[in-house]
């Protein structure tokens, strides 16, 4: 590739991760100055106190964005993804060296996932509402129709997911450009009317701001928090974009913009404290006012967008690391195989999100439910990278603890100062999050137990098929493919095939699929074929988390390791399992009943592995956990 593509290229993926990747803090700024000086924080709004608020804002980007996200935790690249999920299989790799370790970081990463959907449903609510609320600054007259109109603009952005976001995608960047360009110039034209603001950027003035709140330190913190917000974005897309692209756009467009923005907001306070009601929005001449708040929707449309897509991809990873049951998945993009549509994942986000605006009904109120499932994910998030510098990377344990201890300390008084709206609001993305931590460990604890039973009640596969060679059965010329979850016991499907038909196929392929810790699995190792007796092989088939399952594409590549496969002539044999809930030692009754719940409605296992409709054949057995 030559220089000059090189750099086109680059050029693209920067302008890409502005527009995807910070979308979500891109437009804290509509609310978090507001929240911070509003009556119930407490805070007097007065020069010393703008000044130093806006010095810990300042200062909490550079260290907690910057320092943390951008230049230390970027690096802990899984094949070149990132995310809480491919963290959590980073560290669990590095060292998950014993099953009780291995089991507490795979708990402690999913923890953090399922926190994750919290965000998800309230950062579309609170940026929606923020953005339009914009109106009443227009005109009060607007003011009844603002949760109407954000309402609308909800529904319209959920049921356009089901179109694919490749169109939609295209114009993020250049509209995020233009967000980030605004929010740089109105802040200077603020600043440049009230450069006393400027005093923000000596680091004394944050400190010297918390050291005289004192245990009121953590109320202002709960609030400043805002503006930090959607900084998991910036790890979780490194896979999309790439580390150089997203530090280049944080580094060169959204710091300074973000920065410049919190300090106008902050001079504007300082001459005109009525401006409090929305600083955002008063920024902006009167004649400028309904511009700004077209542009501020649409930025939080896509901040929105962002979050929405983010969640089903962690879906889709989740469901392939077996954490939850299958669900339908809608590759709008022929060409991405990112760009995923997942209908449940949809609608039940756009059923939480609308009852999160119904129910708290503005941003200020929203504002106390954000931050702390956030803050919780950058406090695992921290703790696994712990084990990474020191088991994966190698690095002495004085090293690894000086790297990680400082941004602990920091990522738990945030949560210590979000925990204390818990009751105005922050148990609800927090009940979102424990409630999927619950799901997810039932499903995963109830496949182990599935898999136990079927391995004690099923008869050992090798035997059962050499004792075959014997019988005087009927062989079919085709190919049957039974796909099990354990290759060492008999497939149910087989048994029945036998039992009912009296017939067996010339060639039996027992396949089993495994989804590996690691983001994808490269094309020479996705397949492994053992020979067994005659007419039988075992195929196991390996993904990575990020992989997109196709079975008859992974078939083809069984030729290069002298098993020849014609699909025209296969069937494809599943079981489907009926779970019966029995009391016992193995979950709680209500778990195991969750799980049966949950296996019943789980979507196709042919849908799932891609297999052709017109050559499946499915048999149900019950089997007691």
């Amino acid at each position: 590739m030559s220089e000059t593509a090189e750099k086109q290229g680059a050029a693209a993926l920067t302008l890409g991760a502005i527009g995807v990747v910070y979308g979500d803090i891109g437009t804290s700024p509509l609310y978090t100055m507001k929240e911070i000086f509003s009556p119930a924080t407490g805070i007097p709004l007065d020069a010393v106190h703008v000044i130093g608020a806006v010095s810990v804002v300042f200062w909490g980007l550079m260290m907690v964005v910057t320092l943390k996200y951008v230049l230390l935790i970027l690096r802990a690249s899984n094949r070149g993804e990132g995310g809480i999920m491919a963290l959590t299989a980073l560290a669990v790799e590095a060292a998950g060296k014993t099953p009780a370790r291995h089991t507490a970081l795979l708990l402690t990463g999913v923890l953090g996932a399922a926190l994750f959907y919290g965000d998800s449903v309230i950062t579309p609510a609170i940026s929606v509402l923020s953005a339009v609320e914009g109106m009443e600054v227009v005109t009060p007259v607007l003011k009844p129709y603002v949760l109407p109109i954000s309402l609308g603009v909800l529904v319209g952005l959920f049921m356009m997911q089901r179109h694919g976001t490749g169109v939609v995608g295209k114009l993020f960047g250049p509209i995020i450009v233009v967000w980030f360009a605004v929010l740089a110039f109105t802040g200077l034209l603020q600043i440049m009317q009230q450069p006393s603001i400027l005093a923000a950027l000596n680091p004394l003035q944050a400190v010297a701001f918390l050291r005289a709140q004192g245990w009121h330190m953590f109320v202002a913190m709960g609030a400043i928090v805002l503006a930090f917000t959607g900084v998991e974005a910036l790890y979780a897309d490194m896979g999309h974009f790439g580390k150089k692209p997203i530090q280049l756009a944080w580094m060169a467009l959204v710091l300074p913009a973000l920065a410049l923005n919190y300090m106008g907001q902050g001079a504007l306070l300082m001459r005109d404290p009525s401006a409090l009601e929305n600083p955002f929005y008063r920024m902006f001449p009167q004649a400028w006012l309904i511009a700004a708040v077209v542009l501020a929707t649409c930025a939080t449309v896509i901040a929105s967008q962002a979050v929405i897509s983010g969640a089903y991809s962690m879906t889709k990873q989740a469901i392939q690391l077996g954490l939850l049951p299958r669900m339908q998945v809608h590759y709008t993009s022929a060409m991405e195989a990112g760009q995923i549509y997942m209908p449940e994942v949809n609608w039940i986000l756009l059923v939480a999100v609308l009852l999160a605006v119904l129910g708290f009904g503005s941003s200020s109120a929203l504002a106390a439910a954000y931050g702390i499932a956030v803050t919780m994910t950058m406090l695992i998030t921290t703790v696994l990278t712990f084990f990474v510098i020191r088991s994966g990377w190698h690095y002495p344990l004085p090293l690894a603890v000086g790297a990680t201890g400082f941004f602990l300390a920091l990522d738990a008084v945030l949560v210590m100062a979000c925990s204390l709206k818990f009751w105005e609001g922050g148990w609800f993305p927090l009940a979102l999050g424990l409630g999927l931590f619950v799901l997810m460990a039932t499903w995963r604890r109830g496949r182990e137990l599935l898999i136990e039973s079927i391995s004690q009640n099923d008869p050992e596969l090798l035997p059962f098929i050499t004792s075959l060679s014997g019988e005087s059965l009927h062989r079919t010329s085709r190919t049957a493919v039974y796909a099990v979850a354990n290759p060492d016991t008999v497939p149910q499907a087989l048994l029945h095939n036998l039992k009912h038909n009296q017939v067996i196929h010339e060639r039996n392929l027992i396949l089993t699929v495994v989804f590996h810790e690691v983001p994808s699995i490269p094309v020479e190792e996705c397949v492994r074929v053992t020979p067994l007796v005659p007419g039988f092989w075992t195929v196991q088939v390996n993904y990575g988390f990020k992989d997109t399952p196709d079975i008859p594409q992974a078939l083809e590549l069984c030729l290069a390791q002298g098993l020849a496969v014609n699909l025209f002539e296969t069937s494809y044999f599943l079981s489907r399992e009926i779970i019966v809930p029995t009391r016992g030692s193995g979950m709680a009754h209500w778990r195991e009943g969750l799980f049966a719940a949950l296996a019943r409605n789980a979507g196709s296992v042919a849908g799932f592995l891609r297999l052709p409709n017109n050559c499946v054949i499915e048999l149900g057995t019950r089997v007691q956990i």
